[in-house]
């Protein structure tokens, strides 16, 4: 199965995140990446995502964390 979720990247005290699409099942949290799909800097609140991207994976079955749902709404004001 197929997720769009974060990636924290980063130093300590310095979160960032990567939006990636990952397999669920084969793959742990570190694991191997099929596509960076945007980022997201957390103490900035700057937020970073290829849309048509996510549109695409999303239309061919990946599910989308309920974190990536609320930073995709966020970022469309």
């Amino acid at each position: 199965m197929l997720k769009i979720r974060l990636q924290r990247v980063g130093r300590k005290n310095d979160p960032s995140f990567r939006v990636v699409l990952i397999e669920s099942f084969r793959a742990p949290k570190s694991g191997a990446v099929q596509e960076i799909l945007g980022n997201y800097d957390a103490r900035q609140k700057r937020v970073v995502l290829k849309r048509d991207r996510i549109d695409y994976w999303h239309s061919k079955g990946a599910q989308i964390t309920q974190t990536v749902s609320s930073l995709m709404k966020r970022a469309a004001k």
